[in-house]
């Protein structure tokens, strides 16, 4: 075997010379060393020794209960970092589809090694006896491949997760998924209807921030969407018959996620903007289709699916503003800019344009130059608007409340209507912006001097 090298950060580093001082075994192991044989800094670096945890226990002066039941004690560094150290072991049944019934210690690495998801992620390497790759994970890495360990179909029976990881980790390295572990992933995608909304969503996410967001489609064809994402495939299964589409709605989608950076809000509102489509879809006598209404449908239904994948209220927020206005038409004046912004809110906006952007480089060529360029405009009056500091809140307006109590408005809505035809007013011509101009204006309107 070829000689490979992996620089162990000098904690982890520490940690395996103690418990090999002391008789054991040590390595780090999965991720870390995949990401090392690909020239990747890892995240994290996880330890597998001989050594039952109460014996690792005993080597450290600070440790941490981790998960002693099964094996793992994570021990600080004097960094700040922290790093797990799981003792070998041999899972037993997986009745849950995720946690063994039992864990049993063992003094074998390979034992350990046997039980994990995929070959990539089942090497473990430490600097006296080098890489220990008992499955060909190297080979898969040089070809690669996503392969499961021994029997795909057992692995996926312990964790109907890694039926989805096999998906994340495609569309993270680009890699292929071997036809064995494909067709296992076929049979039991039904079993992902077991596994919590937060474990799905944590791995979708990494999917759609992944290079290759697009490797939804083979979600897509397991079968795997159609138990987190059912509304994915009726996206896949509705077709754009429309001079502005060339892809069915999924395919656009997928497209899209293509054109846009890999941020968690952008990519998540780009998913989902048009998932209103498959309800509003209707042809007319030429043969045309429509989605009239599909931006508020689909904001709707944005909403029920970051709900049920248990979404933060931000997220949800965010993603379903933008959904709600990706296909709203901004009028290209600096008044029209301004009332966008504030439509779609300040924080939002930037956003808002890297969506259009993604979904008009998603459709066919029709008129795709004028459309280009209509985003492009929009962006200098954006760019202008900033540079001039214009207002676009009521925070930002030259009068408030207290102003308006002087004058002897109460608070309540006589006063939120004011304050907002003021904003209006402010929005259409920024130089309004002056306290005397407004008190004055609003005088003349209700009679008072």
């Amino acid at each position: 075997m070829k000689n490979y090298r992996i620089e162990i950060p000098a904690g982890a580093a520490r940690i395996l010379k103690v418990l090999e001082a002391n008789g054991y075994e040590a390595y780090v192991v999965g991720g870390c060393v995949r990401d090392s044989l690909l020239g990747k800094q890892p995240h994290d670096w996880d330890i597998t020794t001989s050594a039952l945890p109460l014996q690792v226990k005993a080597l450290f002066s600070r440790t941490i209960d981790t998960g002693l039941k099964h094996g793992t004690v994570t021990i600080p560094s004097g960094r700040g970092e922290a790093y797990e150290v799981t003792t070998y072991r041999i899972d037993g049944e997986y009745l849950d589809g995720r946690h063994p019934s039992e864990v049993t210690f063992t003094a074998s690495l390979r034992e350990d090694l046997k039980r994990r998801d995929f070959t990539i992620n089942a090497m473990a390497y430490n600097e006296k006896d080098g890489l220990q790759d008992f499955f060909d994970g190297i080979s898969d890495l040089e070809t690669q491949r996503i392969r499961a360990v021994g029997d795909p179909r057992k692995r996926f029976e312990e964790d109907a997760l890694r039926i989805l990881r096999a998906v994340r980790f495609s569309a993270q390295l680009g890699y292929t998924v071997e036809e064995g572990t494909l067709r296992a992933m076929r049979t039991l995608a039904p079993t992902l209807a077991r596994i919590s909304a937060e474990r799905i969503a944590a791995e979708l996410e990494k999917i759609l921030v992944s290079p290759h967001p697009d490797r939804l489609r083979m979600a897509y064809e397991c079968g795997i969407t159609a138990v987190i994402l059912p509304e994915f495939d009726r996206c896949m299964e509705t077709p754009q018959n429309n001079p502005h589409h060339i892809y069915n709605v999924g395919e656009h989608t997928m497209c899209a996620l293509m054109q846009a950076r890999p941020d968690r809000i952008l990519r998540t509102a780009i998913l989902l903007h048009d998932v209103g489509k498959p309800l509003c879809r209707s042809t007319d006598e030429k043969g045309i289709d429509h989605f009239y209404g599909h931006p508020e449908a689909g904001a709707k239904i944005a909403e029920e699916i970051l709900r049920r994948l248990k979404s933060d209220n931000e997220t949800r927020r965010k993603t379903v503003q933008l959904v709600r206005c990706h296909d709203r038409e901004i009028r290209l004046t600096p008044a029209g800019v301004r009332r966008a912004i504030v439509r779609i809110g300040e924080d939002l906006f930037p956003l808002l344009l890297e969506v259009k952007e993604a979904d008009m480089l998603a459709q066919s060529t029709f008129r795709r130059e004028e459309k280009k360029a209509h985003i492009a405009r929009v962006r200098e009056l954006y760019a202008e608007i900033l540079e001039h500091k214009d207002c676009l809140t009521l925070r930002d307006l030259a009068v408030n409340g207290n102003d308006l109590i002087s004058y002897g408005v109460r608070p309540g809505k006589e006063m939120g209507r004011i304050l907002h035809e003021m904003l209006e007013d402010v929005l259409a011509e920024p130089s309004h912006n002056d306290r005397e101009y407004l008190l004055q204006k609003w005088s003349i309107v209700t009679g008072r001097s």
